[in-house]
């Protein structure tokens, strides 16, 4: 009994050294959820075989306490027998699919480390506005990045990346003028995973492997 109790000491010793140097609840809890949103994005697309895709609020117009922070599924807009209006050569109308998520308080989208290509690519990832976006609420007009899918439920940015990271920044204020930055000089703070042709994902699970530029960040720094 003692060994058996000594082992499992050891292994959630291990477990939560692992865990700890990936940032806290907010930042974990942020990844999983984001997580889920592309397992639905590349379901969608798969399911139904059409185009799918993730968005993420860069600046909404009427609400820019989310900016960085909400998320949401959409596909292309198909006809009443669900075939696509628009071919595939052609950049379709986005029907929102999911009421969206939000991350956690002062966790936040980085487009700074988010790129389309992480293996060391310098593009960002695509944006997009919200007159391609049907039916969109008045309070999230905007525009988003976009993450999209082809209706085989593969990556058009395979190897692209989706980082966040916890900082601060005046809600009250457009993303675009209020950026957000570091709250300490911790690299645990940040996290998030690659998107693999597939669709499927892959978690960071260190620091260093979402970016060498974490090193250098001190509190107050971008991103």
């Amino acid at each position: 009994m003692l060994v058996v109790i000594a082992i499992v000491s050891v292994l959630m010793t291990a477990g939560t050294i692992g865990l700890s140097g990936m940032g806290g609840k907010g930042l974990s809890s942020g990844v999983a959820i984001t997580e889920s949103l592309f397992d639905e994005a590349r379901t969608t697309a798969v399911g139904r075989n059409i185009r799918a895709c993730v968005l993420v609020a860069k600046t909404l117009s009427n609400k820019p306490a989310h900016d960085l922070r909400r998320m949401v599924v959409a596909h292309e807009e198909v006809d009443a027998n669900g075939l696509p209006k628009s071919t595939p050569d052609q950049d379709p109308k986005w029907v929102l699919s999911s009421r969206g998520a939000v991350l956690p308080d002062q966790v936040y989208f980085s487009e700074r480390f988010s790129k389309k290509n992480h293996a060391g690519g310098t593009e960002a990832i695509a944006e997009i506005a919200d007159d391609r976006i049907k039916d969109v609420k008045a309070e999230f007009r905007g525009t988003y990045f976009i993450y999209e899918f082809n209706d085989q439920g593969i990556c058009k940015t395979p190897g692209a990346s989706f980082i966040i990271g916890s900082g601060s920044r005046n809600t009250s204020q457009p993303a675009t003028g209020a950026s957000t930055r570091v709250m300490s000089t911790g690299k645990r703070d940040f996290g998030g995973f690659i998107i693999w042709r597939n669709g499927r994902t892959s978690v960071f699970r260190s620091p260093e492997q979402i970016g060498s530029a974490l090193k250098s960040l001190q509190s107050g720094a971008k991103f």
